[in-house]
């Protein structure tokens, strides 16, 4: 096949993503559901936003390119709910390793490797730039739940040590951040909005 047909192949497919549906609210449309295609553009900016803040050296570009792949597989794997029973997230790797293939394996080959592995980088969340996109991908949410008076959270009654958890990629990498989003836990258990154990 063409290399321009796998290419157009490709963005076309990726518009399925805007139909992909997330538990965060935007509050600026009457609370709707937000769609993963959004959230990708919106970690995107926050993340060319705020990376001064990090403390080790990043690659702002690699970040961006991962932010705005990271959520590709749920095309065909779905979105499952970051705070999700564990017997709802039974599967979900393999899902999106599948989903991988086949949605990156739509463009020509080397263009299919570079992404995969870039993908592959943010799962493993190993590397500096992976580490502070999936902060990026958590602080998000965080952000979200807090303008809406604990959305999510308060809906599936969340536990202040899952957002710690799940926010701990920035301790060490990026202080001041960190710093910030312990003060908003903080207010959010105060507030009623994430159950304090």
């Amino acid at each position: 096949m063409d290399e321009l047909k796998q290419q157009l192949n490709f963005i076309l497919e990726l518009d399925r993503l805007k139909a992909v549906y997330r538990q965060a609210l935007v509050k600026s449309d009457k609370n709707r559901n937000e769609n993963s295609a959004e959230h990708s553009w919106h970690i995107s900016m926050m993340a060319n936003t705020l990376h001064k803040y990090a403390e080790e050296p990043i690659n702002i570009s690699r970040v961006i390119n991962m932010l705005l792949i990271h959520d590709i597989v749920e095309i065909d794997a779905g979105d499952t709910f970051a705070f999700a029973a564990q017997h709802e997230l039974d599967g979900q790797e393999d899902k999106e390793i599948n989903a991988a293939n086949r949605i990156f394996g739509l463009l020509p080959e080397k263009q299919f490797r570079s992404m995969k592995q870039l993908w592959l980088e943010f799962e493993e969340a190993e590397t500096a730039d992976a580490r502070f996109a999936k902060a990026m991908d958590r602080v998000l949410p965080l952000l979200q739940n807090m303008e809406n008076e604990g959305g999510s959270w308060l809906r599936h009654s969340v536990k202040k040590s899952q957002v710690i958890n799940r926010n701990i990629y920035l301790d060490g990498l990026a202080p001041r951040l960190w710093a910030y989003v312990s003060e908003q836990i903080d207010i959010a258990v105060r507030k009623g909005w994430l159950l304090n154990e």
